[in-house]
């Protein structure tokens, strides 16, 4: 239960262990857990549509920009992860890079972001529950018991208490339950894709589309804007990846398996996206009517309105991929804050409660309740007050994800300068890679807090003129710097740089 620092076997002496269990997770245990975060059966029915209504049939070609910075970034991440295996990483790493402020507003970032998602991943889940119930019943009243407020409530909270205590549990528990979990969505996922392209063969798609080089062309889309709008949704969709790093201190091979996850499922994740966006296209089409991916009554569900008419009488297990891919998702996503908050908590950023570990399972104990705890009270509150609070809250973490990405890639950038232009592979891995990256992430945050300001961004909804999506997302972001400030006079030590020091 200790929290006392006990010095790293590695190139940084001021960081320390924190009592995790070591070598309890290998290289495909990260991949797998990396791809249950991302969640990409939850991720691409929520995303395809309103991106379409974007680029339209440029929907692959901006997949694949999003995939760059993405990419780009895993590479600085790794680099980080190879000098210093911290379950911090974007705070522990911005701090010894530029300081204890950056480095807190970093793993704030981190934070805020993951514990919005929590409550999400729960709400789309109990969604996808009561679907399902109706289809196996064959009663459609049951898919409308979602909508009642104090059940859909109790029923969220119950998705993330249980997703809580098999996080609780320990690396090895989220390991066992994830192999299932997205094997079985992965196997739907790839089933859709093989109906599809049979329905095109055979002549029997909603509206056939021949597959165009002009698809994967992001210059051919229509405007800066639509362009702008279009990466910035398909940033959200690849955001995830990062989960493989903060177990880093639980894998084996700790300075290189973490590293290696997350550019793995980088590259396994755009060949899902790719293959299910190009089947989704070339079936149904991009028009405004119908089964149209360009249809606004398919956008919250893309694939709630396309699994019947393309896997026919095995649609159902379309709805079981995705309650599986959203409650996959909220049991591994609980990894990064709560380890994050241990990092916090071990350094004495925060209250030095989050910093205990469980003896038993060897886990972040009080920051996993506490990640739940917030998460379930962050729905309970937008749920409650305003639907569109919600997902407007959602539509901003683009901005967040953009800002603690982006300063995390330029740390790599600033931390390793000094041995920067030694050599072919340092510069790029080292220095161009995490840069441009970072770059594009940041120039993104500053596009989308802009675009975000009109009324008319996310749900249409204001306050006194501006877009609710913006006074959402730097809404977070400064309350973060109020408890910055407010930690910075209950803990100076950390701000002072007498525990976590600059390099």
């Amino acid at each position: 239960m200790s929290t006392a620092p006990k010095t790293v076997q590695s190139k940084e002496t001021s960081l320390s262990e924190k009592g995790l269990k070591a070598g309890s997770v290998g290289l495909i245990g990260a991949v797998v857990i990396g791809v249950s975060c991302i969640a990409p059966a939850y991720t691409l029915t929520a995303a395809l549509g309103p991106t379409v209504s974007e680029v339209g049939v440029h929907l692959p070609a901006i997949f694949l920009v999003g995939f760059i910075p993405m990419l780009l970034v895993a590479l600085g991440y790794r680099e980080l992860n190879n000098a210093m295996p911290d379950a911090g990483t974007s705070f522990t790493w911005a701090t010894r890079a530029f300081g204890p402020w950056i480095g807190w507003m970093g793993g704030w970032g981190l934070i805020a972001a993951t514990i919005i998602v929590l409550s999400n991943l729960a709400a789309v889940a109990v969604d996808f529950f009561y679907l399902m119930l109706a289809q196996i019943f064959s009663n459609p009243e049951l898919g409308e018991l979602s909508k009642i407020l104090p059940l859909n409530i109790a029923t969220t909270l119950v998705f993330i208490a249980l997703a809580c205590w098999i996080s609780y549990r320990g690396m090895e528990t989220t390991k066992g339950v994830q192999y299932v979990l997205v094997a079985f969505q992965l196997l739907v996922l790839g089933w859709f894709a093989v109906s599809a392209f049979a329905h095109v063969a055979n002549g029997t798609a909603f509206d056939a589309t021949a597959i165009s080089p002009d698809w994967f062309n992001p210059f051919a889309v229509d405007s800066f804007s639509s362009f702008a709008a279009g990466v910035s949704l398909s940033i959200f969709i690849y955001w995830g990846w990062d989960v493989t790093l903060t177990m880093n201190e639980e894998t084996k091979n700790p300075e290189k398996t973490p590293g290696r996850a997350a550019t793995i499922t980088v590259l396994v994740i755009v060949i899902i996206y790719m293959t299910v966006a190009l089947a989704t296209l070339s079936f149904a089409g991009v028009g405004e009517t119908g089964l149209g991916a360009g249809n606004p009554e398919n956008q919250s569900s893309i694939f709630a309105v396309l699994a019947g008419p393309v896997m026919g009488p095995f649609a159902i297990l379309m709805s079981l991929a995705i309650l599986s891919s959203s409650a996959a998702s909220l049991q591994s996503t609980f990894v990064s804050p709560a380890r994050t908050m241990l990092a916090m908590g071990h350094y004495r950023a925060i209250s030095p409660k989050f910093g205990k570990i469980s003896p038993t399972y060897k886990s972040p104990s009080f920051a996993t309740i506490a990640a739940a705890i917030a998460a379930a009270g962050f729905y309970v509150i937008t749920r409650t007050v305003s639907e569109n609070a919600l997902w407007d809250t959602i539509t901003a973490l683009g901005m967040m994800i953009c800002f603690y990405y982006g300063i995390t890639a330029l740390a790599c950038v600033w931390y390793f300068r000094a041995e920067a232009f030694r050599g072919a592979r340092a510069f790029f891995f080292k220095f161009l890679a995490p840069l441009v990256g970072g770059v594009i992430l940041l120039v993104m945050f500053v596009k989308t807090a802009m675009d975000s300001m009109d009324p008319e961004y996310g749900s249409g909804s204001s306050v006194g003129g501006v877009g609710l999506v913006f006074v959402l997302g730097m809404g977070v972001i400064l309350l973060g710097v109020v408890v910055m400030l407010v930690m910075y006079r209950l803990r100076p030590e950390f701000f002072k740089g007498k525990v976590l020091t600059r390099a």
